[in-house]
């Protein structure tokens, strides 16, 4: 098939979204399919600029600066962003493609103009990949009220959803979000799980060893540390378990709270905790491989469902998970049904406590459980199987 797929993030930038766009654009190539990658770019100065690499393209199409930024200003840029992008796509060499079906990543939930526009302009069916459930999970946190903001970008998921034939969502307990979306357009709702691929293990940045951390059982956080993520828990965790000086706490990315949480840890004069700014993703293998257990943070007050990426990549590194989530969370029962960690879905740090404590005795007496882990990630997260079952609801 001729594919085309839209978003506003992918490698250089090193989020995870930017990192399963790129294994799922290499996972489509491939399996024989011609993919080409539209992708927001506010760093070039160019209406466009092609990129050729593992067997497919990335146009780069010159849009607003909407990360890093003040929230109006985002706004504004991400409303903006896909008449930018169609606009300087029509200055491109593919606008007389044909394709044989759009695909498109959300976040951001603004991308819905631009997948309409080649959707119509092909005649073509078009698949919704939606990760985060916005403006929802944003209500539910109190970062946003439920006035005429909530409403406007309300309106502007709804249309989303009402462009897609398909949409994958990434966790069952989701449906519930698209029940009007189902009876209204009569379009497919399916879970369609995170995906990661394979890293080669590099050389990481990171040296534990050479950190106050040498020498204990590490416990690694790798990955956004903003509003939604919760990362607080884990700092009030750190501190309960000061004392133990075989075990230590890793944090390494960037967002929102990082400054906030280093000056926690300062303030409380917790030498069981390092942070370090974000990585190449390519090192996080070599990281992982330093490290003991994995962190998965979700803020209490969330009622969507998340599985992170981050837990895909601790499962494919073998690293069982201690897990601080919302109760009801999806990732609740995975866990336990698999046996690859411990979980806390309330806000006491004695009990999560208590829970990496258990996780500590776990690695020490069940031999299989870094195993485990590292099959769960293979069954259940290949972005070969995202790609096959993307390519299916297309031909469907």
């Amino acid at each position: 098939m001729r594919i085309v797929l839209i978003a506003d993030v992918f490698p250089p930038l090193r989020s995870s979204g930017a990192v399963q766009l790129r294994d799922l654009s290499r996972e489509f190539a491939r399996q024989g399919h011609e993919i080409v990658v539209l992708v927001a770019a506010p760093e070039i100065d160019i209406p466009c600029k092609v990129d050729e690499q593992e067997g497919f393209f990335i146009v780069r199409l010159k849009s607003p600066k909407t990360k890093d930024v003040g929230y109006i200003r985002r706004t504004i840029g991400e409303l903006l962003m896909p008449f930018m992008m169609l606009w300087n796509f029509r200055k491109s060499s593919f606008v007389d493609m044909r394709w044989d079906g759009v695909v498109w990543y959300s976040p951001s939930i603004f991308l819905g103009p631009i997948a309409k526009a080649i959707k119509t302009a092909s005649a073509c069916r078009s698949y919704l990949i939606v990760r985060d459930i916005f403006p929802e999970w944003a209500a539910d946190m109190g970062v946003l009220r439920r006035g005429i903001a909530y409403r406007f970008f309300k309106a502007i998921a709804s249309y989303q959803y009402s462009v897609a034939d398909v949409i994958g969502i990434q966790s069952s307990g989701n449906r519930i979000y698209f029940t009007d979306w189902v009876k209204e357009s009569g379009g497919r709702l399916e879970v369609l799980p995170n995906w990661l691929a394979s890293a080669p293990e590099n050389i990481c940045s990171i040296v534990v060893s050479s950190t106050r951390l040498a020498g204990r059982r590490i416990f690694v956080y790798a990955g956004n540390m903003g509003v939604a993520q919760g990362v607080q828990v884990l700092l009030g965790l750190a501190e309960y378990l000061k004392d133990r000086t075989d075990i230590g706490f890793l944090f390494v990315g960037r967002g929102s709270d990082i400054r906030r949480l280093e000056k926690y840890a300062e303030n409380c004069y917790l030498d069981n905790v390092v942070f370090f700014d974000e990585i190449d993703p390519d090192e996080i293998p070599a990281l992982y491989a330093q490290c003991t257990f994995g962190l998965v943070a979700l803020d209490s007050r969330h009622k969507t469902h998340n599985i992170p990426g981050k837990f895909l990549s601790y499962m494919q590194a073998g690293l069982p998970v201690l897990a601080a989530i919302n109760p009801g969370n999806d990732l609740v029962e995975l866990i336990e049904q698999e046996r690859v960690g411990r979980v806390s879905t309330g806000t006491s740090i004695e009990f999560l406590a208590e829970q990496a404590l258990r996780l500590v005795d776990d690695i020490s007496s069940d031999g299989d459980m870094r195993e485990r882990c590292r099959r769960l990630g293979e069954r259940m997260f290949s972005p070969k199987a995202a790609v096959q079952q993307i390519v299916s609801a297309l031909k469907s």
